[in-house]
């Protein structure tokens, strides 16, 4: 079992908790925030954690040795947290839109994930439509992508607000990434509806020779994938005319903790463990050979 630190302490970082309170893989050795009286170190004590105020600093200063670090700030300040943990041996999993880190999506490249000590997810918007414009790409060649991802207001938190245009810039190189499309444009809307909608990425391809028929058995084929570790994923639509291809998703959250328009929240999460514990797979791996 892998000795894990949560470094933030929002509705994402407390829902990491959880999981890897439930995962046979990981433990959660310490969360830390940066002011003793914040609502998310109170939450986690309640929970029976180890907790600490001071950020990276306690992080580092911890007598406790962390095999994984989970990253749940903002992308100002990954690339200190991430020069600061880079002697410590932890693998460090970046939930921050910041464009550092080897690009894991599970439903991609989820295999490489125990390869690599620093991980970026690049973003909810991109961790939620990469494997479809993936899938798709891999038949049908895009000349052109665009992403639009709509995010309920109360689902966006103060780090996510100040980093904006580090989410456009880390998801749109992300696209760019994984399709090998000529250009890609991403958007991002924050929605103050009420009541709040459910997270939403509507994907536009232009792909020469596409065909309706193959393209959602494609589409249907990486949803199922997806459902495998997000339940609430799902295709709202998906069309195909004049060689391009409309595909929306939606993703309902449904963990007990989160509010279901927080799918944005629920997919980063599911990511982050997923390459947690593929870590953790590895290490009892090569244990077990070691025995042997």
């Amino acid at each position: 079992m892998l000795n894990t630190a949560v470094l933030g302490t929002g509705l994402l970082a407390l829902d990491l908790v959880e999981r890897i309170q439930n995962s046979p893989h990981l433990h959660c050795g310490l969360i830390v925030g940066r002011a003793p009286d914040s609502t998310g170190l109170s939450k986690a004590a309640a929970m029976g954690l180890a907790t600490a105020a001071g950020s990276i600093t306690a992080l580092v200063n911890s007598e406790e040795s962390f095999d994984i670090v989970f990253d749940v700030t903002n992308a100002f300040a990954h690339p200190e947290h991430a020069a600061r943990l880079a002697g410590t041996g932890a693998t460090v999993i970046n939930l921050t839109p910041a464009n550092t880190g080897t690009l894991i999506v599970p439903a991609v490249n989820g295999d490489q994930a125990a390869a690599h000590q620093h991980i970026s997810l690049a973003s909810c918007g991109g961790q939620t439509s990469l494997p479809v414009l993936h899938a798709i790409t891999q038949h049908y060649p895009a000349l052109h992508v665009e992403m639009v991802a709509t995010a309920a207001t109360k689902s966006v938190g103060r780090a996510s607000r100040l980093n904006l245009d580090e989410y456009i810039e880390t998801t749109q190189s992300a696209i760019q990434q994984f399709t090998d499309a000529d250009t890609v444009k991403t958007m991002l809307n924050i929605s103050p509806a009420s009541p709040p909608p459910r997270f939403r990425s509507s994907m536009t391809l232009l792909a020469p020779g596409a065909e309706a028929e193959p393209v959602r058995t494609i589409v249907d084929s990486a949803a199922k994938t997806m459902r495998s570790f997000v339940p609430g994923f799902h295709v709202a639509s998906c069309t195909v005319a004049d060689d391009t291809i409309r595909v929306a998703v939606e993703v309902t959250a449904t963990r007990t903790n989160m509010p279901v328009h927080a799918g944005n929240l629920e997919v980063i999460s599911a990511a982050a463990i997923h390459a947690a514990e593929q870590h953790a797979l590895t290490r009892t791996s090569a244990v077990k050979e070691y025995v042997r």
